[in-house]
C-alpha cells in the first residue's frame, strides 16, 4: 500500500510502500512511549526502505536511544522544526523502515487486530 506522510508543520513530507499497513504494531517500550506515543505506545507500520522518498531532508533530526548504557543502532527520525516523530529504522535490517502511524496522511485501513510488543515496558496506567 502506498503511504504519504508528513510532520505537523509540513516541513517534512515522505512517501513509502507499506508491506504491512495492518495489523498495527503497538510498541510500549519506553523509547516509543516517550518519543511518539501519547496513548502509552507508538503504532509502527512496516514498509520497504528502498521505496522511501523524502522532501525537506534538512529539517530531519536523528535520535539514537541509549539502552543499558550503549547507543542503540535504531535510528529515529523526527522533524527538527515541530518535533513530530516520523519513522524508525535500523541498519541491522536495511530493507525495513517503520513509519509511525501518527505521521501518515493516507487513510489507513481499519486494522482487524493489533500486535502488542514490549508489554514489559508499558506504563502502569496503560490497558492494552
Amino acid at each position: 500500500m502506498h503511504l504519504d506522510g508528513s510532520c505537523y508543520c509540513g516541513a517534512v513530507r515522505f512517501s513509502v510502500e507499506a508491506y504491512a499497513p495492518v495489523p498495527f504494531m503497538r510498541c510500549y517500550c519506553s523509547i516509543c512511549r516517550k518519543t511518539a506515543g501519547g496513548g502509552g505506545y507508538a503504532i509502527n507500520l512496516g514498509a520497504r526502505a528502498d521505496t522511501l522518498k523524502v522532501t525537506g531532508k534538512r529539517h530531519i533530526g536523528l535520535f539514537h536511544a541509549v539502552i543499558d548504557g550503549e547507543e542503540s543502532s535504531g535510528e529515529r527520525r523526527f522533524c527538527k522544526k515541530c518535533g513530530s516523530a516520523l519513522w524508525v529504522s535500523d541498519p541491522s535490517w536495511p530493507d525495513l523502515v517503520h513509519p509511525f502511524a501518527s505521521a501518515i496522511d493516507t487513510p489507513l485501513p481499519e486494522a482487524p487486530s493489533s500486535v502488542h510488543i514490549r508489554l514489559g515496558s508499558k506504563a502502569a496506567w496503560v490497558q492494552p
